[in-house]
């Protein structure tokens, strides 16, 4: 059996600020500490399971580099470090048996939830054949293409209805109620870890009763750029055009893997600077 573990850094329990998933900022190395004993309980939970599993675990925070290489988990395998194929799901393949997201936030637009967003600040909005997606979504389709489900997230309390709406069956852990965009009542990270072991065990003996994600193309996806700029970069790449506003692109994608791949690049896009 083969699982991937994709690891966000905003869902952690006790994560609320800025200062505490930026390499800039002052809490960093806590919240990389945080992040990286999160994930050790999911690694444990899923080889409690299925003890001879292949792990591995995506860091999929910001510049990938987040998790402390050397406190991880020795039985799981490490995927660093960025640009790479499939941004957040790095290592995911099609011999993939389960996806577990952990540390995951809302998306952009969505509230209460802390540190909602979608990629970068510079997308407002993802819409999938009209649906409109963030991170969770993106990556849960993402893996669905490959046939791939995924089992568990966790995160804040928002972030976990989010998924629920897209796969009723999957598990979900609510480390924290969110009361804004940078504040929640957080469990207590023992506590938080205790439950996140438990419920990878769930996940992964109850995984043959969650579904693939699946969206059939070809697909119109619209992206919501937060400067008109943006746009005007996001229209240099073929079969991107302008869409209604100064702040809207729309692209056809055969399939939700070049959708994912889009959407990918534009976020890039999205942090260049004008001038």
């Amino acid at each position: 059996m083969k699982v991937l573990i994709s690891v966000d850094m905003e869902g952690i329990s006790g994560i609320v600020h800025p200062n505490e998933t930026n390499p800039d900022g002052y809490d960093y190395e806590r919240g990389r500490a945080l992040m990286t004993a999160e994930a050790n309980s999911v690694i444990a939970g899923v080889l409690d399971a299925e003890p001879t599993a292949v792990v591995r675990v995506a860091d999929a925070h910001g510049p990938f580099r987040n998790l402390l290489p050397e406190e991880l988990d020795r039985r799981a395998h490490l995927v660093r470090g960025k640009p790479r194929p499939l941004g957040m799901l790095g290592g995911l393949d099609e011999g993939t048996d389960a996806v577990l997201l952990v540390g995951y936030h809302a998306r952009a637009g969505r509230g209460p939830a802390v540190l909602a967003h979608t990629m970068n600040d510079g997308i407002l909005d993802v819409r999938v054949a009209g649906r409109s997606m963030g991170e969770i979504g993106l990556n849960a389709a993402m893996a669905g293409h490959l046939a791939v489900p995924v089992v568990l997230l966790s995160g804040d309390d928002s972030a976990c209805t989010e998924l629920r709406d897209l796969l009723p069956s999957a598990v979900t852990v609510a480390v924290k109620e969110a009361l804004g965009q940078g504040a929640a009542v957080a469990l207590h990270p023992e506590e938080a870890r205790e439950r996140l072991r438990r419920a990878a065990t769930e996940a992964i003996a109850r995984r043959a009763q969650v579904a693939p994600l699946t969206l059939a193309g070809p697909l119109e996806v619209e992206v919501d750029l937060s400067a008109p700029f943006m746009v005007d970069l996001a229209t240099l790449v073929p079969g991107v055009s302008r869409g209604e506003g100064g702040r809207t692109v729309t692209f056809t994608a055969a399939d939700f893997a070049e959708a994912y791949r889009l959407v990918l690049l534009l976020a890039q896009l999205a942090t260049v600077k004008p001038g």
